[in-house]
């Protein structure tokens, strides 16, 4: 007689994310004159979805702090006339990092359409 023995490995899959909700800057960013002229509020919510693979320590963790003050940087240097202009600055400088592996970014104007909210634009964009 055979005694077969089984490894008991698990396997999983998951996804690690950091998110980012409700920054909000005062930001120069439209195609209209008075937009260019003065600041308006804007609202930031982000999803990161870093590589799983990574054990958590302090050198490997995507710092949330990090991402918050690049986007600070990036909205304080220049006008954006166009809110998906901005996303694509935004993304350019998530995905320096190799631990990003997706960004969900959502941007809100607050200030100007005064019947909504706000309005603004979602993008997802994934390494490949």
């Amino acid at each position: 007689m055979k005694i077969l023995k089984f490894k008991d490995k698990q396997k999983f899959k998951y996804s690690k994310k950091i998110i980012i909700k409700d920054l909000l800057l005062l930001i120069s960013v439209g195609i209209h004159k008075f937009e260019k002229l003065k600041r308006q509020r804007v609202k930031f919510n982000l999803e990161i979805t870093t590589d799983p693979n990574l054990k958590p320590d302090i050198k490997t963790i995507l710092n949330y702090e990090n991402v918050i003050n690049n986007i600070k940087k990036l909205t304080e240097k220049k006008h954006f006339e166009l809110l998906e202009s901005l996303s694509e600055a935004i993304f350019d400088e998530m995905f320096k990092s190799k631990k990003i592996k997706k960004v969900k970014l959502k941007i809100e104007k607050l200030d100007i359409i005064k019947e909504t909210n706000s309005v603004g634009i979602e993008i997802v964009k994934t390494k490949l």
